[in-house]
């Protein structure tokens, strides 16, 4: 109702700890995900010999409780908080999905987006199984149940070799927990250790040192490894000839304390706004940030520009949490109901706005004109990351063509529509220069429109929204 962000689909979290209260501790890893997804929650522990769930609608701290914790005693969990992309938000789609099998009770978590999930949704139902929901997820948990070969290694090889696109995948079964990695790790996925003999997997580093656990390695883009009683050992490689993360990990989604690829998200979201600086510098007075993602960014700006950084909006972070919807004269403060700003630092003030990104152009507008009302004499926009001109299909709400305003607008024209005083956006360029890393190991295709999955239509976006929302 609110953003004006993308939106990430999934966390997922495993924990293999024997001794452990692993439920709990996958409740605060989740918790700790929460970033990721907040339309619902579930986890699913196994004690060796059955594996009980237990899944809601809502936010962890709403999906749980002492109660609904109590059942679910083992030694191995998995977890997953969702944001719906592919599927509608709905109790059949929320994760993780259990199922029994020839092989013995199976429990997974995905995060991501398959791009030929219409293809694989049609050998499932081919093959005479019935599905109970519209998410992809629970696609890849069926083709995993009728994969071939006698265990579930192989098994999940044999996933691997079917499915494309976006999927990072915690699988638990009564003695094993399993993590996967697609081919070209679009979404991230980490490794850790608890204590002696405990090991977890998560999408973020935040979650491992929440619960306490130390940051070991990514698990690498085509990776899947197994965690039993002797600890993590790969079982199964398929490595891309090129890896593919997100850009917006580094610009948006992941948590600033988290790890990337030995790197620091909130050092490099600070670099992201020194480049944004030396690119479009502007005379001003203070510098300040759409919070709270955009705040890195807006510290390295007003370093890289020798500008005062300042507090001009204050975010109630727990309004976009509420499931009561505002009445028609709430529902018109619009962006009032999440920034309140701070009228004694902009009063008479030129002030530099740095945003992360603008998607849709919803919110850039009215942060804007809330600025001026609070006294700021000029507002200059800047933004983090490129111009958004192309959906993503990997698992990420980027919206369609028509929604994007820099699809629709050209820089100029945004600028008038938002009404600010100048507005510039960080190149493709210093987007890449700011990570660091090599310019060929990223997907930026919502910024370039050339999608690294081979061979991809985009029309298949239209395609999957259709089978999978309408079925």
């Amino acid at each position: 109702m609110f953003g004006d962000h993308p939106h990430e689909e999934c966390g997922v979290f495993g924990i293999y700890a024997p001794g452990e209260d692993v439920a709990r501790l996958t409740f605060f890893g989740l918790y700790a995900l929460q970033h990721r997804g907040q339309e619902s929650a579930g986890i699913a522990v196994s004690d060796g010999k059955k594996v009980n769930a237990h899944k809601q609608m809502g936010l962890v701290s709403q999906a749980f409780d002492e109660q609904s914790l109590e059942p679910l005693k083992g030694h191995i969990g998995i977890g997953h908080t969702r944001y719906s992309t592919t599927g509608s938000s709905l109790i059949a789609n929320a994760q993780p999905y259990t199922m029994e099998s020839y092989l013995g009770p199976l429990a997974l978590a995905h995060n991501g987006n398959l791009t030929n999930a219409t293809d694989l949704r049609t050998m499932v139902l081919k093959r005479g199984v019935g599905l109970t929901s519209t998410s992809d997820s629970e696609v890849a948990t069926m083709v995993l149940l009728g994969g071939e070969g006698p265990n579930w290694g192989d098994r999940i090889d044999h996933f691997m070799n079917c499915a494309e696109g976006a999927y990072c995948l915690t699988i638990l079964t009564k003695d094993a927990l399993y993590a996967v990695r697609d081919p070209l790790g679009l979404r991230p996925l980490c490794l850790g250790k608890l204590g002696d003999s405990g090991w977890v997997v998560a999408s973020e580093s935040c979650a491992l040192s929440t619960i306490g656990a130390d940051w070991v390695r990514d698990i690498e883009p085509g990776e899947a490894i197994m965690i039993d009683g002797d600890g993590p050992h790969t079982i199964a490689r398929h490595p891309a000839p090129r890896s593919a993360l997100c850009l917006f990990e580094y610009i948006y989604f992941a948590r600033p304390d988290s790890m990337l690829q030995n790197q620091l998200i909130h050092s490099v979201r600070m670099e992201l706004g020194r480049e944004l600086a030396r690119e479009s510098s502007v005379n001003a007075d203070v510098v300040m940030g759409v919070p709270d993602s955009a705040i890195p960014a807006a510290i390295g700006y007003a370093q890289e520009s020798r500008l005062p950084y300042t507090e001009g909006l204050i975010k109630n972070r727990y309004i976009g949490r509420t499931f009561i919807q505002p009445d028609d004269r709430i529902r018109k403060q619009g962006v009032k109901l999440k920034f309140n700003p701070l009228t004694s630092t902009l009063a008479g003030k030129r002030v530099i706005l740095v945003d992360d990104s603008i998607v849709r152009g919803n919110t850039s507008g009215p942060i804007v004109r809330l600025l001026r009302e609070a006294g700021a004499a000029e507002v200059h926009v800047r933004v983090s990351s490129p111009p958004i001109r192309h959906p993503c299909f990997m698992g990420v709400d980027m919206a369609t063509y028509p929604e994007l305003i820099a699809h629709r607008m050209d820089v100029p024209e945004i600028q008038d529509y938002i009404q600010a005083d100048s507005l510039a956006y960080l190149s493709y360029e210093g987007l890449l220069r700011a990570t660091g890393r090599d310019p060929n190991s990223f997907c930026g295709a919502c910024f370039t429109g050339k999608y690294p999955i081979p061979n991809f239509n985009p029309k298949a976006r239209d395609e999957i929204k259709l089978v999978f929302e309408e079925s």
